[in-house]
């Protein structure tokens, strides 16, 4: 009996070793990252990342860097594999093929307890939320604002930035008279395109998608005269600016890179671009030190791009250890480091142009509806090529992109009256 009691304590305490040894051994959180480690916010970033594992013994950040143009594809692909990362940088054009892929972690427990959400400015949470349910957090704000080379307006006689699109287009001119320089940039492809593009939908008051009373959505611009000739009028515009010489004719094959490379280099006059542009800044002082900010042209009613960042928070037997990390990476300590310039949270507004003059434009930004967006921004990117590059006329292709939009919906079962 007394061995048989010795056994019982000696085993007892095997398991509380074993449980000990089982609850000190770190947590691994894999963290998917599409950032250049050569920039500030990424040498920023690291620097906080490295803070955190210190002041959490038990937890291990394994940092992966991803080329941003495979980050998507990689993700579906690893999801589909049952192998998602535990966090992941991403666009906000993601959330809502992700959210029905049933990836994401429901965060709503989370940031009901959270006492940071107060600071978060409310839009930047209600872009990430999707029937109610908090999916992502908001990283950093990728507000659109117009940057101008000063000079140049200067030179051409222009005293203020364009306001309307008729503006740009008559101060453009003055601009390649003047300097022999093309007067407006645009990204004719890749991501940044279908962005552009959704803005000046906003501008001339032609909604994507619409979402309607059964919680679905639906491009209305067929059933719609108004809203159709107001769509029709944004890709007239990108026929005006190429017919008449207001972007160089390469453009139209541009991506960000030669969009934001071209103008900081001083290329061109003026660019509807991002905060992030204070690195290219950095990079090109001489050609970058006049540049000045104000709100994009617009077409019948100010509106800007506002691109939420998030961060995404995947289902895994490390949800809370995640959320943990992902809600450190929105505290104000780390989003004063990292993201002064562009943070979410409204107690970190840099006074300096980079910051202010774009959280300033806040109020008018307008993002994508949270529906699977694939086919949907490639099919926006297809139609500002089919008036650039294959001189379709701007209201077919408004109609093209309408049923475009219409027929990704009804494939991803998000088609109201389907």
């Amino acid at each position: 009996m007394r061995l048989f009691k010795i056994g019982l304590l000696v085993g007892s305490l095997l398991a509380s070793l074993l449980a000990t040894r089982v609850y000190a051994d770190p947590v691994t959180l894999r963290f998917w990252v599409a950032w250049d480690p050569q920039q500030a916010d990424a040498i920023a970033a690291t620097k906080q990342i490295e803070a955190y594992e210190q002041a959490h013994p038990n937890i291990k950040i394994d940092i992966q860097n991803i080329a941003f143009g495979a980050l998507h594809d990689k993700l579906i692909t690893s999801i589909a594999g049952g192998d998602a990362p535990d966090v992941s940088w991403g666009l906000i054009e993601w959330l809502g093929e992700l959210n029905r892929m049933n990836a994401l972690a429901d965060l709503t427990p989370y940031a009901a307890k959270w006492p940071d959400r107060a600071q978060i400015y409310p839009n930047a949470l209600d872009a990430v939320t999707i029937d109610g349910k908090l999916m992502a957090l908001p990283h950093y704000l990728g507000i659109r604002g117009l940057l101008y080379h000063e000079d140049m307006l200067q030179k051409a006689g222009i005293a203020t930035p364009p306001k309307t699109w008729d503006e740009l287009v008559t101060d453009s001119q003055k601009i390649k008279q003047a300097t022999g320089k093309y007067g407006f940039g645009i990204a004719g492809t890749g991501v940044r395109a279908p962005q552009e593009l959704l803005m000046y939908l906003a501008q001339n008051n032609a909604t994507l998608a619409k979402r309607m009373p059964d919680g679905k959505y639906r491009n209305t611009w067929g059933e719609d005269p108004k809203e159709l000739a107001n769509a029709a009028q944004v890709f007239a515009f990108y026929k005006t600016l190429q017919d008449k010489q207001v972007i160089a004719p390469e453009a139209s094959s541009w991506g960000w890179e030669e969009e934001d490379t071209n103008f900081s280099l001083g290329q061109y006059a003026m660019v509807v671009d991002g905060s992030w542009m204070k690195n290219r800044a950095e990079q090109n002082p001489d050609t970058m030190k006049d540049v000045k900010i104000v709100a994009p042209p617009y077409g019948q009613k100010p509106a800007t791009f506002f691109e939420i960042n998030p961060f995404f928070v995947y289902k895994g037997k490390h949800q809370q250890e995640a959320w943990d990390f992902a809600s450190f990476m929105l505290s104000k300590g780390y989003q004063s480091a990292v993201h002064g310039e562009r943070s979410p949270r409204m107690d970190v507004v840099s006074q300096t142009k980079w910051g202010k003059d774009f959280t300033g434009l806040a109020p008018t930004g307008v993002g994508f509806p949270p529906v699977a967006l694939g086919s949907i921004t490639r099919a926006m990117e297809e139609s500002i090529g089919r008036v650039l590059l294959k001189k379709e006329d701007p209201q077919s292709v408004a109609t093209w992109l309408s049923k475009a939009v219409n027929r990704a919906l009804r494939q991803s079962g998000e088609l109201s009256g389907n």
